[in-house]
Parts: C-alpha cells; structure tokens; sequence
C-alpha cells in the first residue's frame, strides 16, 4: 500500500502524531533515564524546529503528541529530528540491536472545532488510564503532560551531545558522564481552541477533562472488576518484552468533530491530492516544469513552500 500524501490544511493546523515501537515491545517504558533523554530529544527538537506542542503521552510501547504546526516540512523536519535522535537514545539504553520504530508516525489533522479539538487532547490525556494501566492520570510513572499543567511543573530533560563525547573519545579525553549535557524545557501550549483562556483557567479545564477520565475508568472497573496493572508491575516489565496482543486499526484522514467539518477537510485534500498525483504524473513523463501544489513534497524535489502562516 502506498504512502499517503503529507497534508496540512492551508494556514496551519492541530495534529495528532502517534508512532509505536517495533512489534509493540515496551522499548519506551518509563523510568528516569529514559523519561530525561526523551525529554531532553523533545526539547531539543522544538527549540532548533519550532511547533507548538499542546499535549503529549508516552506508554512503554507508543507515544501521542498534539502538535500545532504551521505547514508540512515544519512538521517533517520536527519529526525527523526527534525520530532520529529518540531511536539511538532508546536503543542504546536499552540494549536493541534492532530498529526502534515499527513504522513512519502518523500525523491527523484536527479540524479547527473547539470539540475535535477537546477531544483529541482528552484521549492523549487518559492514554494509561483508559487501558487500564494505572487508575489515576498523575499515577502514570513516566512522561506526564498533567503533572506540568496542573501543578506548573516544568517538563525539563537533558540533552546528551554525543558528537562531543565520540570527538572527545578519539583524542583520548577522560570526562565525565554530563560534561557534554545540556537542559532542555518542553513547552507546552494551550489548546488552540482554549488559547483565550488564562493559565488558571487553562487548568481548571485540564482538571476537569482528567476528572471525566478517572470517573470513566472507575465505572468501568466496578462493571467488570478488571484492577489496573499498577505503577510497581509496569516499571518491572522488560523493556524487549512484547504484549500478546497489539491493538491494531486504521487512522481516520482527519479528527472532526460534525460532519460538515469532516467533509470540509475531505474536500480538501481531494483537491490537494488530485493536484499532487497530476503533477507527479507529469513529473514521470519528464516534465521538470510540473507543478506541484503548496505545501507538499515532490518526489526528490524540494518543499512546495506556502506563504507565511501563524498559529491562531
């Protein structure tokens, strides 16, 4: 099957980015040198490609980001920086030989209607929850977005330079561990539907969407008398164990949360992907002048770049 073609509504839009491990195993279970290198990466790739991030989870074996982005390379180039320099840090820490990710990450774009908008942020949040892992929000042992808004804790992690330490190492340096570390903050942003709202009411909107989310997961224990697997068996798992089984479904194009939005962005991209595949038509036949739609990426040619956008 092939790739679908990148998309970024005109203007900017809210994504879901989510990626799973290879073979779902739980190369990303928490524990605290992992949660600083992860932090660290993340930090790191926002500072030097800027997006907005507006909510984040990681489980053990998969990760789900909000993020606001103005057009497709940004989003690209964030991605690919992060990716990348995740995988190593996994991989070595955890002693895989193996690739780290199962596939290229998903990216969903949310409509800009303030209840898709809630809605993807409210799934992001109940990740751990909502399976049954831990039976709080805030129970969850690693990455935790909750903690940062509710209580104005900073997500701080560490970046590990390790050009530095490898040139270092062929001059024959001694150095210690952190000689090469630099701190790196994770900003977060507000929802761009809930962006008016002060920081305290920010919160309390926060708080209330985890509230929903706990009340949820308490009914649905009490009706199946399922307990969660708790926070001392999760931090015991084997980050190359596998789970028996692996939840698997297609992605939906775009998250709306009416139909008249969900066919707006249908249209949309009908449109933009019609475009693509007759330009790369052309591109095939040997027309070098082909063109292509803004804010997409040829086959091996460069960024169709749009104009200047901001976040809303």
């Amino acid at each position: 099957m092939p790739r679908r073609v990148r998309f970024i509504p005109e203007g900017g839009s809210l994504v879901e980015v989510s990626c799973r491990t290879v073979q779902s195993r739980y190369l990303l279970r928490p524990c605290p040198a992992l949660d600083e290198i992860l932090l660290g990466v993340l930090g790191r790739a926002q500072r030097l490609h800027p997006v907005q991030i507006c909510g984040l989870s990681f489980l053990s074996n998969h990760y789900h980001m909000l993020l606001w982005v103005p057009d497709a390379e940004s989003l690209s180039q964030f991605m690919w920086y992060f990716q990348t320099n995740a995988a190593r840090e996994v991989a070595d820490l955890t002693d895989w030989p193996d690739k780290v990710w199962s596939r290229r990450y998903d990216a969903i774009p949310v409509s800009d209607e303030p209840a898709a908008q809630v809605d993807r942020l409210r799934y992001v949040l109940a990740n751990g929850v909502k399976e049954g892992l831990v039976a709080r929000v805030e129970e969850w042992p690693g990455i935790n977005m909750a903690r940062a808004v509710l209580e104005g804790k900073p997500l701080q992690g560490t970046w590990f330079d390790r050009t530095a330490e490898y040139r270092a190492k062929l001059r024959g340096e001694d150095f210690e561990p952190r000689r090469f570390a630099t701190e790196e903050t994770v900003a977060l942003s507000q929802l761009p539907c809930w962006s008016h709202l002060s920081p305290e009411a920010y919160r309390d909107r926060i708080a209330g969407l985890i509230g929903e989310i706990e009340s949820d997961a308490a009914a649905e224990r009490e009706l199946t008398g399922r307990e969660p697997l708790g926070r001392e068996a999760i931090l015991r798992q084997h980050p190359h164990t596998r789970p028996n089984q692996t939840k698997k479904s297609p992605c939906p194009l775009f998250h709306a949360a009416g139909k008249a939005a969900r066919e707006e962005l249908r249209k949309a991209y009908g449109l933009f992907l019609a475009a693509f595949l007759e330009a790369a038509e052309k591109l095939r036949a040997g027309d070098r002048l082909a063109r292509f739609p803004e804010g997409c990426f040829p086959p091996r040619l460069p960024f169709v770049r749009l104009c200047a956008t901001g976040p809303p």
